[in-house]
């Protein structure tokens, strides 16, 4: 399982970073796919429960017209969100009507909601992160910083986790390998801020980016938390089995729900 992880990483992280360098249209197609993918893990995780029968293809593109979004803003000068959230409610609720949707139909409508929030709307925030003037710098900051939080997690809790985190939400995980996280994540955004600063400097002082490596990775960690208790509740282990050694795309990108709100009001309010 650990080849097969490093194996991925190997061949996903690369890909991923040319994305953010080359900017639009590459970036935006990589959040469309990973929000589609993951919507739509989330949405089978849900149907295999019993819990409900989401509106999945209805689902999937309100959670790319949300992710997609802050775009209209940036390029047209109009902001598309309050109508895109208007038209989602109003459609779903009315699709409902239909009689073999009737039974379960609140259930059906919440789930299909959430996951559009969920993964949809979250992740608009690294759009609207990209398109800020110094958006290559930040995206890069934030990414790599919580996966810096991720690997310093997942290996410093293999070797020496031993005090349960949340044994009801998520076993595996560890206080130890907690803290090796936010180390990691702190120690991580050091790194790629010294790197960054040969290229395209950011106006941080070493308090501020002490300050974002924590909050990256305290919620990169509660990002994994939500999802982990989630699945949980949904009697799911996995989102999904495309990501050797990871599991789904959901599974790979839920530390980034959070991560990139935080990094985005960061930016824009506190530097």
């Amino acid at each position: 399982m650990l080849k097969q992880r490093v194996i991925t990483a190997a061949i996903g992280v690369p890909l991923i970073i040319a994305a953010v360098w080359f900017g639009n249209p590459w970036f935006s197609l990589l959040i469309a796919a990973v929000v589609l993918l993951s919507t739509l893990e989330f949405y089978r995780m849900v149907a295999k429960s019993g819990e409900g029968q989401p509106l999945t293809y209805f689902g999937l593109l309100f959670a790319l017209a949300l992710a997609l979004s802050p775009l209209s803003l940036h390029y047209k000068n109009t902001d598309v969100l309050p109508l895109i959230v208007a038209l989602g409610i109003v459609i779903s609720l009315l699709w409902l009507l239909w009689p073999s949707r009737r039974e379960s139909a609140l259930r059906s409508w919440a789930w299909t909601i959430a996951g559009a929030l969920y993964v949809g709307w979250m992740l608009s925030y690294w759009v609207n992160l990209r398109l800020l003037d110094e958006g290559v710098a930040w995206v890069y900051l934030a990414l790599l910083t919580t996966f810096a939080n991720d690997t310093g997690a997942f290996f410093v809790g293999r070797r020496w986790g031993k005090r349960k985190l949340a044994s009801s939400i998520s076993p595996r995980k560890t206080w130890e390998g907690a803290i090796g996280g936010l180390l990691s994540g702190i120690a991580g955004a050091f790194i790629v801020f010294a790197i960054l600063n040969v290229f395209s400097p950011l106006p941080l002082s070493y308090w501020q980016l002490i300050l974002l490596g924590f909050l990256v990775s305290l919620f990169a960690q509660l990002g994994d938390l939500v999802e982990s208790l989630l699945k949980r509740n949904l009697g799911a282990g996995e989102s999904g089995k495309l990501l050797p050694g990871h599991g789904g795309i959901l599974d790979r990108f839920d530390s980034l729900i959070f991560t990139g709100v935080v990094v985005y009001y960061y930016a824009i309010c506190v530097v």
